[in-house]
């Protein structure tokens, strides 16, 4: 065990200094398997979007200035999955071996082809080509990742061609998991048959494509305990190491009480993770003579989806204290007295639904002479039956780096698990249908000035059921102790769904100018507007949401500066959100309820894209954004069993979670004609940790080197470094403290608290085969 401490120690000092020599010749790290778009109004470059700090697997959100609940993912002109609670896009697709290119599409293009506000990864399946192809990629990491992609394709004559792909995925994460071997264990499948016409008309392609994933380290990785200096800044709490040590029971099991039935039932954590999904696609690309072209595809999606949250609520200090009584398990299936100094209560969401979806985009595009037309049809069927049953527990917090275990207080309760569903447990069931119309105009109106614009319009219909009862006075029940569908509240209310019929008319536009003054300098300026309404999910807690139309205005403007090294773009923004609906877990004391609210956010900024390259393989990608989100109508009160009201009124404050500053440096460097050294760094500002501003954490910096090596044809290997700065410390939240005030926090110092972090150091190898 020590000679492999040492190694690891080793190692990392070795790699660190290498890494740190990236930061003066490195480089831009490019999406896997990234081409570049022949249709650059579609899509951004260098922003690195698998390059994530959260995740391993998945792709990163990129700031605009609004908190953002989803990453949207497009898959074939498809978002790959409809909601992404409970079916994560993690579950359902990976940057592998089977896709032939992944890129970003713009905020204005996502907008007016999805309706969502945002950047959105756009990804298309690797098909059959003549002859036969095929791609092995594997990566593993110094914690024992193992992860495996391959693709086959070729032709069977006649214009027949076929695409098999395959993608295994083992990942311990970066600690030991006693109710898991693995905190990710995601497979996925997937079949295509093309027929391609004569005279490069175009294709049809039919695709089966089958994933089964255990995204366990979604509830692992959520919280730790660290020590809140008082100044921005976090310590360890003992020898518990943010990262590396693990903050989960070792009891596999919860219990919990099914939200349909009201049964009590146990499951394993494992267990209350599995996805499923079987998809069927149809896709037809047809072109004609005269610039026209005709694209459909379509998708049906059986699926059932699976997402667990393990939520920190209070940490109490129990210690010499009376009041409590706590005990753990003893080694002979009996109890001990709990002799440590704190717990933790820790709310558990089991989130789960089953899914029927159906999905199809159209697209006629003419081309012409100094411009291009597209017009869309989008219809998107949404089908879920969805429960998340929760339940509490307590648990040790060990300083000493050991694994936590259950405890339960015997003067309040008699075993492990209690309070089923009381929280935050959620229902509905139903169906979301939207039918939208969109057009887009991309117009070379003279060779100085380009005109890209469009509109979306939609009908969304949303019909079913969720558990939103009001009494005979005409109040809502909320959650109780052991709520389920059909139970009866302690004021005598029968909890019976609530039926649910909407429907709304969406629309968006959007326009974008570019000026050419000269061969190098220009204006520019953007402006997208959309209105929503609300989707299912956000039907899904003890109240009806405020179902007022949802919108956003965006706009920018500013300037470029393009030579033959240099491409400079520097933008003023404005952003703005209404009517964002959420629920607050708000807790006083041992207490915790659930507080609805509706409020406003506002972002103004500013934005500089540089990308330079001052020397011969030199490539430099520098992006600077200040921002200032704010709250707006932010106000909420609750009413607790013992009589104190909690009151938040956070008009004015800065966004939590969401940094002033960003700083995005990636520089790279051609050793030679098949090295290259890379690095990406990312800086975020000082971020607030509870919506009353009264904590924060200073700002961190986010850092990725690596080393590319094309040693042929057919081989090429990698080494990547993820945090190779080994920043460690907390981000996010803290939990629990939403009701903490700036005059209550002033004097707050060397508190143990919980909360996210940073991922650790890591040392990646990858090799891509082609055969």
């Amino acid at each position: 065990m020590n000679m492999i401490t040492n190694l690891s120690t080793k190692l990392r000092t070795i790699t660190t200094v290498i890494a740190l020599a990236f930061f003066f010749t490195g480089a831009i790290a490019q999406v896997e398997n990234e081409k570049q778009s022949k249709d650059k109004s579609k899509e951004e470059g260098n922003r690195n979007v698998m390059l994530n700090a959260a995740s391993a697997n998945g792709p990163r959100e990129i700031q605009i200035g609004l908190p953002m609940s989803d990453v949207n993912v497009l898959e074939n002109g498809l978002l790959v999955t409809y909601s992404t609670n409970p079916h994560s896009v993690n579950s359902n697709w990976r940057s592998d071996a089977s896709l032939g290119h992944v890129g970003l599409l713009k905020i204005s293009e996502t907008a007016l082809t999805t309706g969502n506000i945002g950047y959105a990864v756009n990804s298309f399946t690797k098909l059959g080509e003549e002859g036969f192809h095929g791609t092995l990629n594997y990566k593993t990491n110094h914690f024992g990742l193992q992860e495996f992609s391959l693709n086959a394709n070729g032709g069977f004559g006649n214009n027949w061609f076929y695409s098999t792909s395959m993608y295994q995925d083992f990942d311990p994460g970066t600690f030991k998991v006693k109710s898991s071997q693995l905190q990710d264990r995601t497979q996925i499948y997937k079949a295509a048959i093309t027929k391609r016409y004569h005279n490069n008309r175009g294709e049809f392609t039919a695709m089966y494509h089958y994933a089964n994933s255990h995204p366990v380290y979604n509830y692992a990785t959520q919280s730790a305990p660290f020590i809140y200096v008082g100044d921005g800044s976090v310590k360890e709490y003992g020898k518990f190491k943010l990262g590396t040590t693990s903050y989960l029971p070792t009891d596999a099991n919860i219990t919990y009480r099914d939200m349909n039935t009201g049964e009590l039932k146990q499951t394993t954590m494992y267990d209350a993770t599995k996805n499923r999904s079987s998809e069927f696609s149809l896709m037809n690309n047809y072109n004609w003579d005269n610039g026209l072209s005709w694209k459909i595809a379509a998708r049906y999606d059986h699926a059932r989806g699976a997402l667990v949250y393990q939520t920190p609520m209070s940490l109490t200090k129990v210690k010499d204290n009376p009041a409590y009584q706590y005990v753990m398990p003893s080694i002979n299936g009996g109890t001990t007295p709990y002799t440590g100094e704190y717990v933790q209560s820790r709310m558990s969401c089991l989130n789960s639904g089953d899914i029927n979806e159906f999905l199809l985009t159209s697209e006629l595009q003419q081309k012409f002479t100094t411009s291009t037309l597209r017009l869309g049809i989008n219809e998107w069927y949404y089908h879920i039956d969805y429960r998340s049953n929760t339940s509490m527990y307590d648990q040790s917090v060990p300083s000493d780096g050991s694994y936590p275990v259950r405890l339960y207080d015997t003067n309040k309760h008699s075993t492990y698990f209690y309070d089923f569903n009381k929280n935050a447990s959620e229902f509905y069931r139903g169906h979301e249908n939207k039918l939208a119309l969109y057009m887009i105009h991309d117009w070379d109106v003279t060779p100085k000035l380009n005109l890209y614009y469009g509109f979306r319009v939609e009908n969304q219909k949303l019909n079913g059921k969720n558990a939103a009862v009001k009494n005979a006075a005409g109040d809502y029940v909320g959650r109780f102790a052991d709520y389920y569908i059909g139970a009866t509240a302690p004021d005598g209310t029968k909890i019976t769904p609530t039926s649910l019929d909407y429907n709304w008319f969406n629309y968006d536009v959007s326009a974008a100018a570019t000026y050419k003054l000269n061969n190098n300098f220009g204006l520019t300026g953007d402006f997208t507007y959309i209105v929503q309404h609300l989707r299912f999910e956000a039907f899904s807690p003890a109240t009806l949401p405020n179902t007022d139309k949802v919108s956003v205005p965006l706009g920018r403007a500013g300037f470029y500066y393009n030579n033959s090294w240099l491409t400079l773009t520097s933008l003023f923004s404005y952003i703005s959100k209404t009517n964002n609906n959420s629920t607050l877990n708000l807790q006083h004391g041992s207490e915790i309820m659930a507080a609805p609210l509706t409020y406003d956010i506002k972002t103004w900024g500013w934005t500089t894209d540089l990308i330079a390259r001052p020397l011969k393989g030199l490539d430099i990608h520098f992006l600077f954004t200040y921002q200032e989100p704010t709250y707006k109508k932010y106000e909420t009160s609750i009413t607790f069993s013992d009589g104190y009201v909690g009151k938040i009124n956070a008009t004015g404050n800065i966004v939590a979670e969401i940094p002033k500053v960003l700083i995005e440096f990636d520089p790279s460097y051609m050793l030679t004609k098949d090295l290259k050294l890379w690095a990406s760094f990312r800086y975020f500002s000082k971020t607030y940790a509870n919506i009353n501003d009264a904590y924060y954490f200073n700002g961190h910096w986010e850092t990725f080197g690596g080393l590319n090596w094309r040693v042929n044809n057919k081989l090429d290997l990698g080494c990547t470094v993820v945090n190779f700065l080994n920043q460690t410390g907390a981000k996010g939240s803290i939990a629990g403290a939403e009701l903490i005030t700036k005059e209550d926090a002033k004097d707050i110092s060397n508190v143990l608290m919980t909360g996210s972090y940073l991922r650790p150091f890591t040392v990646e190898f990858s090799a891509s085969l082609k055969f």
